[in-house]
């Protein structure tokens, strides 16, 4: 961080009535993020800290930056009940009371129309793109459909990060394995970044939202929300987010890294009279309280709680 870099964010926040920190490792400078610290030491306003990430098992460095995070702030909000559960059994947090579960937010929208019938079902994995999202796993499993002609479309850009350190490695690879495996016609990748309303209206397309992430640590996942809100059948590995929040049947789980599950899973979605209608009527259920506007009335509940510091509704709210 430049010298009175810190100062001046801090300045500038301080300026406002509460501060709402986004925590996520790799987003702030220095070992494990530490340099956020030194913002959040300067903040006279109250904090509600947002954590994105909470491991089961971290370094020595990313338990005491998280713990030192959580100790400046007022508030703090995890996105699902497993990351607060994390937090509480795994870290050193002196206030438990101060940490509360705020979901994930998502754009409220019923749209839906699935793809055209000529080409097949539409299986759609979308975000950002690297190793470790399961691609692989999903493009595995596509032999095994071929009777039903699906198109899985992975639609997202590469990582900013991934792409500065091996450029476009892991989407060369998938495409080499597609046509290794015979299912070039199956796959199709969309690089192109989409703004909220092209992101809306490409998952309305969708028959069925396939999240074959790999990993067990995920407690928060903003794709899973929005495939939700969009009342979209999902077929997931259980990683904690999905886990809790499919536990109704608004999606199939399926073991990491197992394309004969992920196809008998997708198959089910696709042919088994009732199945996918019933998932979109339990999205239902859920969505009213994953919009955007929900979670935002949540996040005014909480500045306006004592606990961070008596805060009014109408206050001016930043985030970092």
């Amino acid at each position: 961080m430049r010298p009175g870099a810190a100062e001046a964010a801090a300045a500038v926040l301080n300026r406002c009535d509460v501060a709402v920190v986004q925590h996520e490792y790799g987003i702030y400078a220095g070992r494990d993020g530490a340099e956020v610290l030194s913002v959040l030491a300067r903040l006279r306003v109250p904090v509600i800290v947002v954590l994105h990430t909470v491991l089961t098992t971290p370094t020595s460095g990313q338990r005491q930056v998280l713990e030192a995070v959580v100790d400046h702030a007022d508030a703090v909000v995890t996105m699902s009940e497993a990351a607060r559960n994390r937090l509480l059994a795994g870290y050193a947090v002196e206030r438990p009371g101060e940490v509360v579960v705020i979901p994930h937010g998502a754009v409220p929208t019923d749209r839906s129309a699935p793809g055209a019938p000529d080409r097949g079902p539409l299986v759609l994995t979308w975000g950002l793109l690297g190793r470790g999202k399961g691609v692989e796993w999903g493009i595995a499993a596509l032999a095994a459909l071929r009777d039903l002609r699906p198109r899985y479309l992975v639609a997202g850009q590469t990582h900013p990060k991934v792409l500065a350190h091996e450029g476009e490695a892991y989407r060369t690879h998938l495409r080499e394995q597609a046509a290794a495996a015979g299912v070039t016609d199956l796959v199709e990748f969309d690089p192109a970044y989409r703004e909220t309303e092209a992101l809306v209206d490409l998952v309305g397309r969708a028959d069925v939202v396939l999240l074959p992430y790999d990993s067990s640590e995920q407690v928060t996942s903003g794709v899973l929300v929005e495939a939700l809100a969009a009342r979209k059948p999902v077929v997931t590995t259980v990683f904690p987010h999905a886990v809790e929040l499919l536990a109704d049947g608004a999606g199939l789980l399926v073991p990491h890294r197992d394309p004969a599950a992920i196809a008998a899973a997708l198959r089910r979605v696709l042919t088994e009279p009732g199945l996918a209608a019933g998932m979109r009527e339990r999205s239902a259920g859920l969505s009213a309280a994953l919009n955007w506007p929900a979670v935002a009335s949540r996040y005014r509940r909480l500045s306006e709680n004592p606990v961070a510091d008596k805060l009014f509704a109408d206050r001016v709210v930043v985030t970092m």
